[in-house]
């Protein structure tokens, strides 16, 4: 069985997609993490992520990277929506997320053109959203509880730029499936969220 859960940034669809793995026994790949390795590298590189060339040739970036704290910060999740945006990145991304999504018994993957790109066949598609000052808060709850200063006005515009930038790119866009099913996290608590989750893709599912 496969499962697409969508969204966008600090929707819960993160955490979401962990829990559903876990109820059902399936890998996870949490598919923006291989965009924010490449936003990373490519400034790492010193190159420009804007750059169709310089984000290509930072998707040749070490395995280790995976593991880099800094892949969580703000200031790479920008860098991993600029670099999303170029279709020669999201080419050379695509075979690794397709044969993960594909493995034999299936896999929980989560991103933003799961349902729609990477496995449109997906048993179970999910579309987690929540409102900006609900994503904003929980954001910034994060980055305070890691000891990280924050500013709870910019995190939301930030989070705005990016749903726009994300939404309005031409290659596989940040929207949902036609087929998917939304889950709007905004009042949900956490636990009530995964509750939730799981219950749909029961139902979705069959099982």
């Amino acid at each position: 069985m496969i499962i697409a859960v969508d969204g966008p940034t600090a929707s819960g669809k993160g955490t979401i997609a962990k829990a559903l793995a876990a109820h059902f026994g399936l890998p996870h790949l949490d598919t923006g993490l291989l965009y924010r390795a490449v936003g990373l590298q490519c400034a790492r590189n010193g190159g420009n992520p804007d750059d169709p060339a310089d984000a290509l040739a930072a998707c040749d970036f070490p395995d280790h990277l995976i593991a880099d704290p800094e892949l969580r910060s703000e200031a790479t999740g920008g860098l991993a929506s600029r670099v999303s945006v170029h279709p020669e990145v999201r080419a050379a991304l695509y075979e690794l997320q397709r044969a993960f999504a594909t493995q034999p018994g299936g896999a929980v993957l989560d991103g933003r053109d799961i349902g729609t790109v990477i496995a449109p066949e997906a048993e179970v598609k999910l579309f987690v959203t929540a409102s900006v000052p609900a994503r904003a808060e929980r954001r910034y709850d994060e980055m305070r509880a890691a000891g990280r200063l924050a500013d709870r006005a910019q995190i939301e515009a930030d989070l705005a730029a990016r749903d726009q930038r994300d939404s309005a790119r031409a290659t596989a866009p940040l929207l949902q499936a036609a087929d998917a099913t939304l889950l709007d996290t905004s009042l949900l608590g956490r636990e009530e969220a995964i509750a939730r989750a799981i219950t749909l893709a029961e139902m979705l599912s069959g099982s």
